[in-house]
């Protein structure tokens, strides 16, 4: 005899094996024990919750000659029949290839004869969602007043392309996603059944990894058996045979990242490849890990939602102590984006190393929570030792007496690089209100001012470099200029004289006269580099 599949050969035979959909197996036992079954149900719901095992239960339970409780016997010969698929009062359908005109217009013309046996005609339609609208509209008029003897079962997983014209003639009916609690019961029980020994933590990994779905747990836990048939199965065998990664991993990776150890980020994916892990699995997994840690860090009794042993809830605590809200939400996000290109990407290994990258290097992007990142790591290095600030960079009085400030106790700090001459305070407070300046402006000035820029003279003074034309023309008289230095001097609390400059004509004024907002921007975000400190 030839061998069947776990989710073939426990395929629940009654309402009382359904697991994970009481709300609605109730639902239709009461319906059946009250002889109030409808003549048109629609199951909704993701892949391998039950829909079309439900609907053929059903199909039993109101053609049964021995209902118990509104679930079906399974002993007389119409169930006996129905199971073994040879009943003529039961016809299932696949949408998927019969999504016609003329393959519903046959269904149409067939309703019109009655059941050779039993009570009811019942047609189920699987991935009804895949007809056509002319099929859908062919239908329409049967599924709403069909003969008192036939009951359509309509079932879909996109329960978004069904016409509302269909929805409104049927009783719905939402399948939730199975708990890991109920798949991993159910698996305990078949593996029981079967002699199969196999781990706890095994069981709920097979659970986890089969998002919602009986049919898909079974499948997976099928596969695990054959590869290691005979054997135990422990929870790192699952990991081989359905290529994932331990937790372990997950949290050496995200110390890595945290740290912003792009090499170390690499060279772990470099083992995980070795290892034959599959690449798609590992980004989903990791986002998952993160999604605990998130869980985790806000907010309180949440451990039993999280689900993981004991072990691994006191590293997630410990993790969740060392990375900030924003930052775990940038990694989720990331990893979000990377997970909807890598999985039908040719090059899936280098698409993820540039998402690890991105992950360590939180200056490839602008966003917010890469800003808050880019912040929390200066402040890492800054608390770990001393630093210098790489040469040519522009500097503030204030900025360079902290410099000179942090020193490590007990330790020798190396002398700084040289540095250039700092910008003056008064101007620099100028500069940085400088969008402020130009918004309070008025017409005409506030247009020739967005196109200039503050800079530096050699002798310390401010300048402000204009285009050449009619906005130099504008300040060369000596009211409108006197105008412009009253409102720089009120937002940097000191008299400042300004030195309008015009653009030459062919020639970037910048390679002459530097912009200080760029100069300023440059300061407020250096880089900083650790040296290594010496006992």
């Amino acid at each position: 005899m030839s061998y069947t599949a776990l989710y073939r050969k426990f395929r629940p035979a009654t309402f009382e094996d359904v697991k994970g959909q009481d709300h609605i197996v109730t639902t239709l036992k009461n319906q059946i024990r009250a002889n109030r079954a409808g003549h048109a149900y629609l199951f909704c719901g993701t892949r391998g919750t039950g829909k079309t095992t439900i609907a053929k239960i059903f199909a039993k339970a109101v053609n049964c000659e021995n209902p118990a409780e509104g679930s079906p016997c399974g002993e007389c010969a119409l169930c006996r029949a129905i199971a073994a698929g040879a009943s003529m009062n039961v016809i299932e359908i696949d949408a998927a290839s019969n999504n016609g005109v003329d393959n519903i217009r046959e269904i149409v013309d067939e309703v019109t004869y009655s059941p050779a046996e039993g009570k009811y005609k019942v047609y189920i339609i699987d991935e009804v969602h895949m007809l056509s609208i002319g099929a859908f509209n062919a239908l329409l008029k049967t599924l709403e007043e069909p003969p008192s003897y036939v009951i359509f079962i309509l079932a879909t997983t996109e329960v978004h392309k069904i016409p509302i014209t269909i929805l409104s003639r049927c009783q719905r009916y939402d399948f939730r996603r199975i708990s890991i609690d109920t798949i991993a019961g159910r698996l305990k029980e078949l593996t029981d059944k079967e002699q199969v020994q196999i781990e706890e933590k095994a069981v709920r990994y097979i659970a986890k990894t089969a998002d919602g779905s009986m049919r898909d747990a079974l499948s997976l836990l099928d596969q695990c058996i054959a590869f290691h048939f005979g054997q135990e199965l422990t929870y790192d065998k699952v990991l081989d045979v359905l290529g994932a990664v331990d937790t372990e991993v997950f949290s050496r990776m995200l110390r890595i990242v945290l740290d912003g150890n792009v090499t170390g980020a690499i060279g772990l994916l470099e083992e995980i490849v070795i290892q034959g892990r599959e690449l798609v699995q590992f980004i989903a997994d990791f986002t998952w890990y993160l999604r605990n840690l998130l869980l985790l860090k806000t907010a309180d009794g949440i451990e039993d939602i999280i689900d993981v042993s004991t072990e691994n809830l006191e590293r997630l605590k410990e993790e969740a102590r060392m990375a900030e809200y924003d930052v775990i939400m940038r990694y989720i996000r990331v990893l979000s984006e990377l997970s909807g290109q890598v999985r039908y990407a040719a090059q899936k290994r280098i698409l993820i190393e540039m998402g690890l990258i991105k992950l360590c290097r939180p200056s490839m992007e602008t966003d917010v929570q890469s800003l808050t990142d880019r912040i929390r790591q200066l402040e890492d290095k800054i608390e770990k030792g001393a630093f210098t600030v790489m040469a040519g960079m522009p500097m503030t009085e204030a900025a360079m007496t902290a410099l000179e400030g942090q020193t490590a106790l007990g330790k020798e700090k190396k002398e700084p690089a040289p540095l250039v001459a700092a910008v003056p305070e008064d101007i620099e407070h100028a500069v940085e209100k400088w969008s402020a300046i130009v918004g309070q402006a008025a017409m005409p000035m506030k247009a020739y001012l967005k196109t200039a820029y503050p800079s530096l003279s050699g002798d310390g003074s401010m300048l402000v470099v204009v285009e050449d034309g009619l906005p130099s023309d504008y300040f060369k008289e000596a009211s409108h200029k006197e105008a412009l230095e009253r409102m720089i001097s009120e937002f940097a609390g000191k008299e400042i004289k300004v030195t309008i400059q015009s653009t030459q004509q062919g020639k970037d004024p910048r390679d002459t006269f530097p912009d200080l907002t760029q100069v300023i921007s440059q300061a407020i975000n250096m880089e900083i580099e650790i040296e290594d400190m010496e006992e």
